[in-house]
């Protein structure tokens, strides 16, 4: 082999999970072999060392990378590996020698299992019988699987069972038991396995197992058919997104080890990026799934549901990336990046940077939607432009309206919100369009009702004039919608000209440069798309010709925190068939949490972002740890006083940093009561709250509003004050009877936030209240909830917390 052929290195994903999982000089040290190996791989001071053949086109050889580490590769190709494992110590040689390697017959990944280490963690089936059921028990009291860990029951006294005639006995039965194996190879559980999957009988020896590493696709099914789903849902939900889109050869390495499913990364940046501290090995490493869905060309407009921590915003990333390497080169903006704040959209563009460095972000425009459509209002001609109002002075404005109109039927969140869901966002300009406008889930609001309620409107327009003149968020929106409508309309105009005169220049036609006409993006892409406006939705499809992979958007109706409800479909933002997909697997919150928080949201109905249903079926974690915990108080002072006791006992004993721990609460006047109470004496605790630009970079424990909390996240979230009258507010129960459709409006914004102010934790969830528990949470809380107070003695119990 010439020296200074450059090779191709890929890592995969269990190799990755080795990497993470030890110290950091295994990654510089695996960080420093990639380099040497794909600078020259002849070099004889890398020590690769032939081990066997893999069988078709593959082999496999140990590397030494330091003195105590070593490595599997695999090599499919001249001059193209694959780092499949490593190991650390004087046993490393041996570990990584004995290690089973296949293509797995779903995915087509490359996958590995160490027999040794997961058959030493399943306990031998028992030489002789276990005790079974009494004599004439039927067969439905037999033991279930799993149910090995219950105490043998005791012969009660005078019915002991005589030596002449022993109890029956029966062998526990296996987890898996009921599935054959080749129905769990169908399924995507790698065929090696098997062996030691039907040894294993409790919960704790599959723990044991999954805890050493095994392929993804092979955890999510054992997962899913333990948590007790059908083999049709776990196809549907688990194997049919990591199937692979053609027929699986077993025998070919190269095309194994060159689907995504098989690499960290395929471009060696972002794998040098995996193998050090600047990103997480997560928002890198594309599921099978995801990986489709940021690279698939659609015919049109595409959209991507799931719960939170599924990825949907890694998609939205990595889906910028593919289109932006699909553009000529040039030095425009031709793709926009947006959300609803302007926190998330300055997230969004340093996640994009560590993705793609400069040369990625200068194609790319990453704006918050309100930002974009105020940059629209001021670059036109002629827009004057207010000063934007913020909530609580809108609804003043409101309250003015009506008093100088004298009308006082209605509330000024009524108002505020049918201005901007009705008026607003079906372009409502006159009175007769606002009768015939459709009030979807709002109830039925009688003809006379409107004319009092658009008497109102325009009072409140003649406010908003001035002086001084003010304006708001959405109607800043719905301007920008109407001037870029206007503006794609003469540039559809121009171009069908253009092509009936033969596609001549015609700058002449337009007063300025022609360039005017052109759509501003061919590509737009949307994140936390259920928090968007109708008004927002038009002035984005106006920005983009209809087309291939014009608009990408991802979302989730179940962490909606505003009333915005729209349609995409009448809003020309067409969706259909595989165009939209879902996703289900959580990368962020343990198994324990998803559990309780799904709770939250269970029952109530959601939209898909248009005119379907979404549900949060086959939602998941493969990520377990810590039950939630709940504390009830008898008053608020106590429950702030007993939060802060578990907030230093985090800090104190389990070493905790305080950035890394976050209390939402119901209102802005529970925040400041709260610091207050962390900032005196004996606590002593620094905290600070989470403001519009999102938390401050300091060392301090955040404090926030549900609303605050969204698209953050935190190891350890508190949520206080989770109290009936306060989570739902108690001034919803004036519309329960007054109107109905409002009052489930209400509701669900109400469960949504607390779904996502949950779904916000990593590590850890407490939950506490005083008084009632709101009826939002689990049945069993209260039962099995602590006393608060019991916190705040000298001799208290702990809070019964061991995570590290």
């Amino acid at each position: 082999m010439s020296r200074g052929v450059r090779t191709q290195v890929s890592v995969t994903p269990q190799a990755n999970e080795d990497i993470r999982r030890l110290d950091a000089a295994t990654k510089n040290a695996v960080g420093d072999f990639v380099r040497r190996l794909r600078a020259d791989r002849s070099n004889r001071a890398l020590r690769l060392t032939f081990l066997r053949e893999a069988g078709g086109n593959g082999r496999l050889f140990l590397a030494t990378l330091d003195g105590t580490r070593m490595g599997l590769l695999l090599e499919t190709e001249e001059n193209r590996f694959s780092l499949l494992a490593v190991r650390l110590g004087p046993a490393a040689r041996d570990e990584l020698a004995r290690l089973t390697v296949e293509i797995n017959a779903v995915s087509g990944g490359v996958e590995l299992v160490d027999q040794s280490e997961v058959s030493a963690n399943v306990v031998a089936m028992p030489d002789r019988p276990v005790p079974g059921p009494e004599p004439g028990t039927g067969p439905e009291e037999a033991p279930v699987a799993g149910a090995t860990d219950a105490p043998t029951p005791v012969p009660a006294a005078g019915h002991a069972a005589s030596a002449a005639t022993p109890r029956p006995f029966t062998l526990p039965v296996p987890l898996f038991a009921r599935y054959g194996d080749e129905e769990l190879v169908e399924l995507g559980v790698i065929a090696s396995l098997l062996p030691t999957l039907r040894r294993i009988t409790d919960s704790r020896q599959l723990e044991a197992v999954l805890g050493h590493n095994l392929p993804g696709l092979t955890q999510e099914v054992l997962l899913a058919l333990q948590d007790g789903m059908e083999p049709r849902e776990v196809r549907t939900f688990v194997t049919d997104q990591w199937r692979a889109e053609e027929k699986v050869d077993p025998q070919d390495w190269a095309r194994a080890a060159r689907r995504p499913v098989s690499q960290v990364s395929t471009e060696d940046a972002a794998v040098l990026d995996a193998l050090g501290d600047s990103f997480d090995a997560w928002r890198l490493f594309l599921h099978p799934e995801q990986h489709r869905l940021a690279t698939t060309s659609f015919k049109g407009s595409a959209k991507v549901t799931g719960g939170p921590g599924t990825g949907k915003t890694v998609v939205a990333l990595h889906r910028v990336r593919h289109l932006v390497a699909q553009l000529p080169p040039g030095q425009t903006r031709p793709v926009l990046l947006t959300t609803y704040n302007t926190n998330l959209a300055a997230d969004l563009r340093e996640r994009l940077h560590r993705l793609g460095g400069d040369d990625l972000v200068r194609r790319v425009d990453v704006k918050s939607v309100d930002q974009l459509a105020r940059e629209v209002v001021e670059q036109h001609p002629g827009s004057v432009l207010g000063t934007p109002m913020g909530d609580e002075e809108a609804m003043a404005l409101w309250h003015r309206a009506c008093a100088e109109a004298g009308v006082f039927d209605y509330d000024a969140d009524f108002l505020d919100s049918e201005f901007k869901h009705v008026i607003l966002a079906q372009g409502c300009g006159t009175e007769r369009l606002y009768l015939r406008a459709e009030r979807r889930s709002r109830g039925v609001l009688q003809r006379a009702d409107r004319m009092r309620v658009w008497q109102l409107v325009e009072t409140y327009r003649a406010l908003l004039d001035g002086p001084p003149r003010r304006t708001t968020y959405a109607l800043i929106a719905d301007e920008a919608a109407r001037i870029e409508g206007r503006r794609m309309a003469r540039a559809i105009e121009q171009a069908r000209y253009k092509e009936e005169h033969g596609g001549l220049d015609l700058v002449h036609r337009e007063a300025g440069s022609g360039m005017w006409l052109k759509p501003r993006y061919q590509h737009v892409v949307v994140d936390e798309a259920q928090d968007l406006s109708a008004s927002h939705w038009r002035m984005l499809r106006a920005m983009a010709t209809p087309g291939p992979n014009d608009i990408f958007l991802v979302g989730d109706s179940h962490q909606r925190i505003y009333a915005h409800q729209v349609v995409l479909g009448r809003l020309g933002i067409n969706t259909p068939g595989r165009a939209s997909r879902r996703l289900t697997l959580n990368y962020r919150t343990t198994r324990e949490i998803l559990g309780s928080a799904h709770g939250l949201v269970y029952g109530e109905s959601f939209d898909d972002l248009d005119d379907g249903r979404d549900t949060l079926d086959g939602y998941r974690s493969v990520l377990t740890g810590l039950a939630p915990q709940y504390w009830r108080a008898p008053d608020w002072e106590t429950e702030m006083r007993a939060i802060a006791t578990l907030l230093r006992e985090r800090h104190e004993r389990y070493g905790t940093p305080y950035a890394a721990m976050a209390v939402s609460v119901p209102d802005k006047a529970a925040v400041t009561q709260l610091a207050y109470t962390l900032a005196c004496e004996p606590f002593l605790i620094p905290a600070s709250e989470i403001g519009r630009e999102g938390p401050l970079d300091t060392d301090t424990v955040r404090i926030g509003t549900m609303h605050r909390f969204k698209g953050l996240e935190f190891q350890r979230v508190f949520l206080a004050g989770v109290s009936e009258g306060m989570v739902p507010h108690q001034r919803i129960e004036a519309f329960r009877l007054s109107s109905p459709d409002r009052y489930r409006q209400e509701e669900q914004r109400a469960r949504s936030l607390l779904f996502v102010a949950a779904t916000r934790a990593r590590d850890e969830l407490v939950v506490t209240w005083h008084g009632r528990a709101s009826r939002y949470l689990p049945r069993q809380a209260d039962l099995d909830a602590g006393r608060a107070a019991s916190l705040l003695t000298d001799d208290g119990p702990p809070s019964g917390s061991n995570a590290a």
